[in-house]
């Protein structure tokens, strides 16, 4: 763990109140959030295959503020078309902190957003490359700051995907709040120095 960082986030899905509505009233917190400041949003995929954007769109009025998302499921995808680091794919894989920053950023170029948010990890039911179910990177990128958050969730595959859309709109509204001391504020990659 580097400086500055939290444990990762643990916990079972039902536990931490992960459902439909609660990812709804996220949702719906977030584009307000994001329209009352004038930001625009651009959203990068992997596990969840499309369910933060969805749900999202979910709510009236979303249009307001989402351009758009990638869904990118497949490794090669990450680095062909959100700029992912190749040669950082090839020795961590997907599932890390510094691809789920990467796509965050990739996509917020791509797309002309104000921020990036970006989801990788392992829905399960079973281990990938080897990491448990449940280990999920997300990340939130904004011109003012990045966050990251290390996620190790419990329940079944569609469980895991639900928290890992509510963990990461919540970290976006963290983010747009600038509620510093909830968030784990990552210096951007240009401020980054060597360990």
């Amino acid at each position: 763990m580097q400086a500055g960082e939290r444990p990762a986030a643990t916990g079972s899905v039902g536990d931490q109140g992960f459902g439909e509505g609660h990812c709804e009233r996220s949702a719906a917190d977030l584009l307000r959030v994001a329209e009352g400041r004038a930001v625009t949003l651009a959203i990068a995929e992997s596990l969840t295959g499309g369910q933060v954007s969805s749900t999202l769109v979910g709510v009236p009025g979303a249009s307001r503020v989402l351009l758009g998302a990638v869904v990118a499921y497949a490794t090669r995808i990450k680095a062909q078309v959100l700029g992912v680091d190749a040669a950082h794919l090839e020795r961590t894989g997907p599932v890390d902190r510094d691809v789920a920053l990467q796509m965050a950023r990739g996509v917020r170029r791509l797309l002309g957003a104000d921020l990036g948010l970006a989801t990788t990890g392992v829905a399960g039911p079973g281990p990938a490359d080897g990491h448990p179910a449940g280990t999920v990177h997300i990340a939130v990128v904004a011109p003012w700051g990045e966050v990251h958050r290390e996620l190790r969730l419990s329940g079944d595959r569609s469980q895991i995907r639900c928290g890992t859309v509510l963990n990461v709109i919540e970290l976006a509204v963290g983010l747009l709040s600038k509620e510093a001391d909830d968030v784990n504020l990552v210096a951007p990659q240009y401020l980054q120095t060597a360990d």
